[in-house]
C-alpha cells in the first residue's frame, strides 16, 4: 500500500513539473506548488509573478529552528514593516 501511495505522489509531482518545463515563459509547476504548500497563497502568487522566495521563508522549513524565523517574522510584522520596507532592505527581486 505504501508503494502505491508513493508512486501516485511521485507521478503527481512529476505531472506538476512537466507543464512548467514545457512553458519556460511562465512560472508555476513544481516550484509554484512548493511555494503554495509550504509558504501560502501569497508566496505562491508572488513566485508566479516573478519574485523569488526569501531565505527567511526557506528557513521556516527547518524543524524546530523554523519557529525562530516565524517569531522573527512576527516581530517584524508587529513593528509595522511593509513590503516597501522589505523591498528597500532586501531588494525588489524578493518583494
Amino acid at each position: 500500500m505504501h508503494k502505491i501511495l508513493t508512486i501516485i505522489l511521485i507521478c503527481a509531482l512529476v505531472g506538476l513539473a512537466l507543464p512548467a518545463a514545457a512553458q519556460q515563459a511562465q512560472r508555476g509547476g513544481f516550484m509554484g506548488f512548493i511555494a503554495g504548500c509550504c509558504f501560502g497563497v501569497r508566496a505562491a502568487g508572488d513566485y508566479n509573478a516573478g519574485k523569488d522566495i526569501h531565505w527567511r521563508e526557506w528557513c521556516r522549513l527547518i524543524p524546530y529552528a523554523g519557529i525562530v524565523f516565524a517569531v522573527w517574522d512576527g516581530i517584524d510584522g508587529s513593528s509595522g514593516k511593509t513590503t516597501a520596507d522589505y523591498a528597500k532592505e532586501y531588494g525588489a527581486h524578493f518583494f
